[in-house]
């Protein structure tokens, strides 16, 4: 459905950390970069996430955020641990989320332009 998604950003050299980390821990990395953007994924040149510098940048709104796919809950783990070493913002710590389902294991995070992103997974273990 979605080719890809961009998020505003004022400081393109923090924030590039920031998701450098925490995608990292997904199996994501950068697979492009200028002046003015970077572009995350799994293959050179196509991008599924894409940070724009903007210095006027601000989160959407109340009720938006991305939720990146994990394929282990340690993933979920690392992600959650990994993006807080670097300017990110707990916004609820990993574990079982039993009102979305019974294997339902997330992490929310704030990054540093204010956007809320979760790294979730649905297997047992």
């Amino acid at each position: 459905m979605l080719h890809h998604i961009s998020l505003g950003v004022r400081d393109l050299a923090l924030a590039g950390a920031f998701y450098d980390a925490a995608l990292a821990a997904l199996g994501y990395r950068r697979v492009f970069e200028d002046d003015t953007a970077i572009g995350y994924g799994l293959y050179d040149d196509k991008d599924i996430l894409c940070l724009k510098l903007r210095p006027d940048a601000s989160p959407p709104g109340p009720g938006f955020h991305l939720a990146f796919t994990a394929s282990t809950r340690k993933a979920v783990d690392h992600f959650h641990a990994a993006a807080l070493t670097i300017a990110g913002s707990d916004h609820g710590a990993p574990g079982l989320r039993p009102d979305y389902g019974e294997y339902y294991y997330a992490a929310f995070l704030i990054d540093p332009d204010g956007h809320h992103i979760e790294a979730v997974t649905k297997v047992t273990e």
